[in-house]
């Protein structure tokens, strides 16, 4: 897989995204929102990995979107790119596999977006966190709808409303992230939770990710009429008839994907 903005590997059931413009702050230009999507989307079909993490190369994890398309495009080209990183998003959703993000420096506007839209998150401790729009007139929109959904409201409101940068131990606190490390171990610390996740069941994982999405905002038992429904069906798969008899038998389970 060649790209112009990514750099992509794979190493124990686990694939690496990482940004690569970092001359302009791996800026989401347009062309990398598409470059990424297609990738994920690459990723999900082959299911040749089970964890994905995405990371950022130089001194940042992402500044956001490339402000000089938003500034020099017409009202359809800048439609066209937040119609773009929607579908980044979706693909980050929609995927089997769950992603990481790997912060480092700072995760600015959409770069913050992108964060939240992650299943799972590890900082190091001096990562700085932001959606500054409104300092510039552009009020972060569209990074509101997955922060919001992974801090309190008036905590993304102040975030929003401010403009003002959060640090690590503050996005742990407040659920941005999972984890919050030394910047020394922050590969490391990214890599363990991955390969703790690569251990189980892909189907199982991919059926556990698809359900804790869609029963988020059902009522209570709703949700729980659904995920009786999805448990009942994933107990007949391969993986769980399997992890159940080595569970008995007492030894490790070699699980199939299916």
């Amino acid at each position: 897989m060649n790209y112009q903005y990514l750099l992509y590997s794979e190493k124990e059931k686990t694939g690496y995204i990482s940004l690569n413009r970092p001359e302009k702050r791996n800026a989401l230009s347009r062309a990398l929102l598409e470059e990424l999507t297609d990738l994920l989307n690459k990723i999900g079909a082959e299911k040749r990995v089970n964890v994905v993490v995405v990371k950022g190369i130089g001194k940042i994890f992402s500044a956001g979107h490339d402000l000089k398309e938003v500034s020099d495009g017409g009202p359809q080209d800048v439609l066209q790119l937040f119609q773009t990183c929607f579908g980044t998003m979706r693909a980050i959703r929609e995927m089997p596999q769950p992603v990481i993000a790997q912060v480092h420096g700072v995760a600015t506007a959409a770069g913050c977006q992108l964060v939240a839209a992650c299943d799972l998150a590890v900082a190091a401790e001096d990562a700085l966190f932001a959606t500054p729009g409104v300092k510039i007139g552009l009020f972060c929109t569209t990074p509101a709808v997955f922060l919001s959904r992974n801090v309190g409201r008036k905590k993304a409101l102040e975030m929003l409303l401010t403009g003002e940068f959060m640090p690590a131990k503050d996005a742990l606190v407040y659920g941005l992230v999972n984890r919050v490390v030394p910047p020394g171990e922050l590969e490391e610390a990214t890599q363990k939770l991955a390969a703790t996740i690569a251990r189980h069941s892909p189907s199982a994982v991919a059926v556990g990710k698809r359900a804790f999405y869609r029963q988020l905002n059902m009522e209570d038992f709703q949700a729980l009429n659904y995920a009786t429904e999805v448990i009942s069906l994933n107990s007949t798969t391969e993986d769980a008839r399997e992890g159940i008899r080595a569970f008995l038998e007492k030894r490790e389970p070699e699980w199939t994907g299916r």
